[in-house]
């Protein structure tokens, strides 16, 4: 039996980069589940690869083992996560790796599930299959830093953005955009990424965004919307109101208006109460309440206060700061970006993420 103490070759490093490669090719795709990679290999020769499927099912090892278009007798499995070890939706992957004849498992760190944690090895190495561990560890502990706090604490990994012209501003009535087309890509790619994308009533009824994503060929991974509506102010000509289908918007409010709410059911709006204290949600409730019906990952696009509440509170996982080089027309119904202190205090840039988006900059914050 190997562990992690084993020094590992200049060609386990690149195919476990391979397989980390494949994983974050599908992270945030896969539901409930990791998005997991492998790679197998024979005589030293790639012959298969895997990914976890879309919503987390089938299982990368199942797609690899079962894609291989050769005996997997005698071959090597590269894979990003601690293989699953227990019957749920699906069979076990230890199990199907023994079937298979793979005779060496190299994966890099255990599962942070209590169902799976670190029982892997003593089953693999139990029916004589060579097991190590370790491979490319901190690059990989990073890559499941959202299924890590999703597991830990019950609540989904958050993502928060938001655009700001030269002068400080995130909105001016007479001015839509205030990125240009490549950042507008970006953040429909970062909608592509994310289960949910959160914003209040107010930015709603001012804005009146689609929030849906626009890639072309990706229309299909918009994500659920939701509505953060004290009052149930949501206007009915909305765009977001035009577009509800089954299961994509949900409201969360503190409303008696029966009337509305029973307008905003008929539609198909799932509407979720909340007591409000002082005329705010708690934002860790509703967090809570996302996880518990599958949001995994939500994408935040909020206005300066909801945007300022959140990072004093420590509450977003990693943001992203739009700096446009436009200034915006100061009209009586601007509005500032006041947070930026408040986002240097509690947060850090992010090593070597802080580019030029033609002549936007984007700099993306973690905690």
């Amino acid at each position: 039996m190997s562990t992690k103490k084993d020094k590992f070759s200049t060609e386990d490093k690149n195919f476990m980069r391979l397989a980390l490669n494949l994983a974050r090719a599908r992270k945030g795709l896969t539901g409930d589940n990791p998005s997991v990679g492998c790679v197998i290999v024979k005589n030293n020769k790639l012959i298969s690869i895997g990914q976890t499927g879309h919503n987390g099912r089938p299982h990368a090892e199942t797609n690899a083992i079962t894609n291989a278009f050769q005996n997997l007798q005698g071959s090597k499995i590269y894979i990003t996560l601690e293989p699953c070890n227990h019957y749920g939706r699906t069979p076990p992957c230890t199990k199907n790796i023994i079937k298979s004849g793979i005779s060496e498992v190299i994966y890099s760190i255990n599962d942070i599930d209590d169902k799976v944690k670190g029982k892997s090895l003593k089953i693999l190495t139990g029916k004589g299959v060579k097991v190590k561990t370790g491979l490319l560890r901190k690059e990989i502990i990073k890559h499941y830093d959202s299924y890590i706090i999703n597991r830990k604490y019950k609540i989904p990994f958050i993502t928060a953005k938001i655009a700001v012209s030269k002068n400080k501003l995130i909105y001016s009535k007479g001015t839509k955009r205030i990125t240009n087309k490549i950042s507008d890509k970006l953040t429909h790619y970062l909608r592509y990424k994310n289960d949910a994308i959160m914003i209040s009533s107010k930015t709603l009824n001012i804005d009146n965004p689609k929030l849906n994503c626009r890639l072309d060929g990706y229309e299909h991974f918009s994500p659920k919307r939701i509505i953060l509506d004290r009052k149930l102010n949501i206007r009915l000509k909305t765009n977001v109101y035009k577009t509800v289908k089954k299961n994509n918007t949900v409201i969360f409010h503190n409303s008696k208006n029966i009337s509305k709410i029973k307008s905003l059911k008929k539609k198909g709006i799932s509407l979720i109460r909340l007591r409000s204290i002082n005329d705010k949600f708690d934002l860790k409730d509703i967090f809570k309440k996302l996880y518990i019906i599958g949001i995994r990952n939500l994408l935040v696009e909020g206005g300066d206060k909801l945007t300022k509440e959140l990072l004093k509170k420590k509450l977003v996982n990693q943001f992203y700061l739009f700096e446009s080089p436009k200034n915006l027309a100061k009209d009586k119904n601007f509005v500032s970006f006041t947070s930026r202190s408040v986002l240097k205090k509690n947060y850090k840039i992010r090593s070597n993420m802080s580019s030029k988006l033609a002549k936007d900059k984007i700099t993306i914050y973690k905690r």
